[in-house]
C-alpha cells in the first residue's frame, strides 16, 4: 500500500479541484502521463509532438519504466518530468492540469475517477472500463465533477473514417442491417510463466489494484495481462474494441442490443491464457437489424475483400440495402448493386488519428465543452460494454437479453454478477 492514504489523497484532491487554474489562450497545458509501458511510451512519443500541450509528470508503478520515460523526454523535449509511483500523488499536484492514462484495463475506471475528482482532465485509453457497471460510474464522475473524459477511440478522429461513417449516414449502401467487426489478429502462445518474487522496483500491489491478490509472474505483468479476467478483456477488448467502435458507430451509434450471444473458445495452445483466442458474438438490435464480431488469434485468411497485414485483417464490414463497405486503417471501398461494382475506393491512413485525437482532446479542455470530443466517454463506455456483454455471453455460456431500462439482463443472476467485480480494497470503484 502506498504512503500515501485514501483520506489525504481525497483531501488533496478536494484542493486540486478548487485550485485547478484557468489557462489562457496561450497556455500550454500541463499533462501528466500514467502507465509508461508499450502504449503510454506511444502517448509520450505523440504528446511530444503536439505544441498545446508540455509533459511535466510521469508516472508508474515499475521503476524501470518510469526511468526509461524519463530519458526518452529529455531526448525529446530536453525537459525533465516529475516523477511518480502513485498516481495519486500525481492527481493531488495541482501543477497537472490534465492527465494521459495507459494503464491496464482494470485499472481505466478507479484511474479516471480520481483524476476526475482531483480537478484533472483525463484521457483515458480504450477500452473505457473492464466491465459495465465501470463505464456507469465514469460517465456519472465526468458529469458530476464537470471534467472532459476522452476515451482513446482514434478512430473517432481519424479523417477517412469519419467521411465513411458519413458517406453511410448519408445512405451510400442504403439501410445498414448487418455492421461486422473483424479481429483477425495473430496473437502467438505466451506460453508458462511460473509465479516468482515481485523483482525489484515493481509496486506489485498498485499494480493490481482493483484484482484480486495474485502472485507475480511475468505472463500477468507485461502485456500477456490482456489475457487474464482479473485485469483484461481479451483480444474483443483490446484490438477488438476499435472495431466494436466502428460497428455502433456504422449502424448510428447503435447502444444496447435487446440480445447477445457469444461463443469461441482457446484452442491449440496450452498455456497460461485464460480468456478466448477464436470469439464469435452477434447482437440483435430487432427490426432485422444486427451487428456481428469476429476474434481469430490464430492462423487465419482475410474476409470481404479486407486486405491481410502482417498477418492480420483488422476492420469492419457494412452491409446495406444497396451495397456494402469496407473500412480499415488504411481506407475504405464501397461496392454497389447486382454486379458488386466497386464505386468508391479511397485511401487513407490511422498514422495521424493518434495525434488529432489528443489534439481533440486538448482543445476541449480548454474550450470545456464535453461534446466537442470526438470520443467522450459516454461513447467510449457503451462501445467497451458490447465488448463486456459478449464476453459474459461466452463466460456463461447462453443467449442474453439486455433490459435497457434496469441496466441489467433479464432474469440472469449469474450474468449480472459479471457486469461488476469484487474489489479489492481500498481500490473500490
Amino acid at each position: 500500500m502506498s504512503t500515501l492514504s485514501r483520506r489525504t489523497f481525497f483531501q488533496g484532491a478536494t484542493l486540486a479541484a478548487s485550485a485547478t487554474r484557468v489557462m489562457g489562450a496561450n497556455d500550454r497545458i500541463n499533462l501528466g502521463i500514467v502507465g509508461l509501458g508499450g502504449r503510454g511510451s506511444s502517448h509520450l512519443e505523440s504528446y511530444s509532438k503536439i505544441t498545446e500541450c508540455r509533459i511535466m509528470a510521469l508516472c508508474d508503478v515499475n521503476q524501470a519504466a518510469r526511468e526509461r520515460a524519463q530519458a526518452r523526454l529529455e531526448k525529446l523535449t530536453a525537459l525533465k518530468g516529475k516523477e511518480y509511483a502513485d498516481m495519486r500523488e500525481m492527481f493531488a499536484d495541482k501543477e497537472v492540469d490534465a492527465v494521459s492514462i495507459a494503464t491496464p484495463n482494470h485499472w481505466h475506471a478507479l484511474s479516471t475517477i480520481w483524476a476526475c475528482q482531483a480537478g484533472k482532465d483525463v484521457y483515458i485509453e480504450k477500452p473505457a472500463s473492464h466491465n459495465v457497471y465501470e463505464g456507469n460510474k465514469m460517465i456519472e464522475m465526468a458529469r458530476k465533477t464537470k471534467r472532459m473524459v476522452q476515451v482513446g477511440s482514434q478512430s473517432r478522429s481519424t479523417p477517412h473514417k469519419i467521411r465513411a461513417m458519413k458517406l453511410v449516414r448519408e445512405g451510400v449502401i442504403g439501410k445498414v442491417y448487418l455492421s461486422k467487426g473483424l479481429c483477425f489478429k495473430r496473437r502467438k502462445s505466451i506460453g508458462k510463466t511460473p509465479p516468482e518474487p515481485t523483482p525489484p522496483g515493481i509496486n506489485w500491489d498498485l499494480f493490481l489494484g482493483p484484482a484480486p491478490m495474485r502472485q507475480y509472474s511475468l505472463n500477468r505483468f507485461k502485456y500477456n495481462w490482456h489475457w487474464f479476467w482479473d485485469t483484461g478483456n481479451g483480444d474483443i477488448g483490446n484490438q477488438g474494441v476499435h472495431e466494436m467502435d466502428i460497428c455502433r458507430w456504422g449502424l448510428g451509434e447503435a447502444t444496447w442490443p435487446k440480445w447477445t450471444f457469444s461463443s469461441g473458445a482457446k484452442v491449440i495452445y496450452d498455456d497460461d491464457q485464460e480468456t478466448p483466442n477464436t470469439q464469435l458474438a452477434t447482437f440483435d438490435y430487432g427490426g432485422g437489424v444486427q451487428a456481428s464480431f469476429e476474434v481469430r488469434g490464430l492462423v487465419t485468411g482475410p474476409e470481404g475483400g479486407l486486405p491481410v497485414k502482417r498477418g492480420n485483417t483488422v476492420g469492419n464490414l457494412l452491409l446495406g440495402a444497396d451495397g456494402w463497405m469496407w473500412v480499415d486503417g488504411r481506407g475504405f471501398q464501397v461496392y454497389k448493386g447486382e454486379d458488386n461494382e466497386k464505386v468508391m475506393d479511397e485511401k487513407g491512413s490511422d498514422d495521424n488519428g493518434t495525434i488529432l485525437h489528443m489534439q481533440n482532446f486538448l482543445q476541449a479542455c480548454r474550450t470545456r465543452n464535453h461534446k466537442e470530443l470526438t470520443a467522450e466517454i459516454e461513447i467510449g463506455a457503451i462501445s467497451a460494454a458490447l465488448c463486456h456483454l459478449a464476453n459474459i455471453s461466452y463466460r456463461v455460456g447462453r443467449k442474453l437479453q439486455w433490459d435497457a431500462a434496469k441496466n441489467k439482463f433479464v432474469n440472469d443472476a449469474e450474468a449480472d454478477k459479471l457486469l461488476t467485480r469484487d474489489y479489492r480494497k481500498p481500490y473500490v470503484v
